[in-house]
């Protein structure tokens, strides 16, 4: 199970090193999320197999205590059997008792190993998280380049020549509204003017007959 692990950890990297040297990839972005999802779901494959492995050193354990358990059992029995003279019946039991010391031998043997395998698991499946994780961040750190990469292409759009061309309509709509604004005071000034005027000469016109009466007085 230990080499099956190593070798799934080195064919993921062996396929990331050949993503990353695809240079005419059109969305290395999008192709490196996919990476990643799929990475993700072989780390949770061998989490699974991690899991699996602590149950198997489990289970050696207790059936290891059980086999201690019986092959004392057996062995007190062998005495009981042998000082009743019931020497089939110890015979029996001496063989039995072999046979637990035997099974808790081997129990023992494959629990150690189980162990030793675990750590071994555990310790890359670590490392296999370590990995997943620095590709995440270099995932952020490359989008974050990219982001930068295209903010600049888009204000490298906006040349002077076109940044000139809205410039000059603003200036042309203020001089239209500066126009605007003189014609409508001039024709208002020029409105109040003649209406003055008219009202000077009507009040002329009208002071005019109350002068020759004087003067005939």
């Amino acid at each position: 199970m230990a080499n099956l692990f190593t070798r799934m950890i080195e064919s993921i990297e062996s396929d990331l090193h050949n993503l990353m040297d695809k240079k005419d990839e059109k969305n290395p972005i999008q192709a490196l999320n996919l990476y990643l999802r799929q990475s993700e779901k072989e780390a949770e494959k061998v989490r699974k197999l991690v899991e699996r492995q602590h149950k198997l050193k489990e289970e050696f354990t207790r059936e290891r205590l059980l086999a201690d358990e019986m092959a004392e059992k057996r062995k007190r029995q062998v005495e009981i059997a042998k000082q009743a003279g019931e020497t089939e019946l110890a015979n029996y039991a001496e063989k039995e008792y072999q046979e637990y010391i035997q099974r808790a031998e081997r129990l023992t043997y494959s629990q150690v190993e189980a162990m030793r395998q675990l750590e071994s698991l555990e310790k890359k499946y670590e490392e296999m998280n370590h990995k997943l994780k620095d590709m995440r961040l270099k995932r952020m750190e490359l989008m974050g380049r990219e982001n930068v990469a295209r903010a600049r292409h888009q204000m490298s759009l906006l040349t002077d020549e076109s940044i000139e061309k809205p410039i000059s309509r603003f200036e042309e709509m203020e001089r239209y509204i500066e126009e605007l604004e003189y014609k409508v005071n001039s024709d208002y000034y020029h409105h109040t003017l003649d209406s003055k005027i008219a009202m000077l000469e009507k009040d002329a016109r009208e002071e005019k007959p109350s002068d020759n009466s004087e003067k005939m007085i």
